[in-house]
């Protein structure tokens, strides 16, 4: 798993992305404006940079320049932003960032560029290749791209296939009570299957079960689901 930095001035946008990835197994760091993002850049010396364009006080794409000619962009940075033009997403690629996400993120999309930015960290450990250099592309050479905000985006990745795990698929349920309990006690059986199946990964179940993932979240908590008991499952499995 890898350290991820998140830099974006909006509360919601960090709490999300930081529960997300931590969901991930990742360890990630949050900042708010350009200069914690300097100081934690500095400081935890991330695999991964997850940076917003629009800031208060220095821009994403200044603080990406800065980088750069610092010779400090030496990890993957993927640019987010709801506003941005398709300039914009141009000139942050050839400066160096590695894609683009473009607001509101979808978790599919999240965690396609964490893992192409992660996997471009595996690559580089084994084919040397020159740092960057102010006005130079990113590591890995630019490819002709689509004019849409999202051009940088690269994806293709494949989620690892489903280990067959935890409770039965078949249950049986005492049907002689209050519908709202049997009810709920259909549903925990539910999300606790599929905890079990998807090895504890929220991501996988909210796609699995059709549900966003907050409002997936806010529906385990009511029901009472162990959270961390597919996860322990999935370890004990591998063990």
């Amino acid at each position: 798993m890898a350290n991820i930095l998140v830099v974006d001035d909006e509360l919601g946008i960090r709490d999300l992305l930081s529960e997300i990835l931590n969901d991930e197994g990742h360890t990630v760091e949050l900042a708010e404006n350009a200069a914690q993002a300097r100081a934690a850049r500095q400081r935890m010396r991330p695999d991964l940079v997850l940076l917003d364009i629009w800031m208060p006080d220095t821009d994403g794409v200044t603080l990406l320049k800065e980088w750069s000619t610092t010779g400090l962009l030496n990890m993957p940075v993927v640019m987010m932003s709801g506003h941005a033009t398709i300039e914009t997403a141009v000139e942050a690629t050839k400066i160096g960032a590695q894609s683009f996400l473009e607001k509101p993120i979808t978790m599919q999309k999240l965690l396609k560029a964490v893992e192409t930015g992660l996997a471009r960290i595996s690559g580089s450990a084994s084919s040397p290749v020159p740092m960057r250099k102010p006005g130079m592309a990113g590591v890995v050479p630019m490819q002709p791209i689509e004019l849409t905000v999202e051009a940088a985006m690269t994806g293709g990745q494949t989620i690892p296939a489903v280990v067959e795990m935890g409770p039965q698929a078949r249950q049986v349920f005492e049907l002689d009570k209050p519908l709202r309990d049997a009810r709920d006690e259909f549903e925990k059986c539910y999300f606790e299957y599929h905890l079990a199946r998807e090895g504890g990964s929220m991501t996988r179940v909210a796609e699995k079960t059709g549900l966003e993932r907050t409002h997936l979240y806010r529906k385990l908590k009511q029901l009472g689901v162990d959270l961390s008991r597919g996860k322990r499952s999935a370890a004990s499995s591998t063990s």
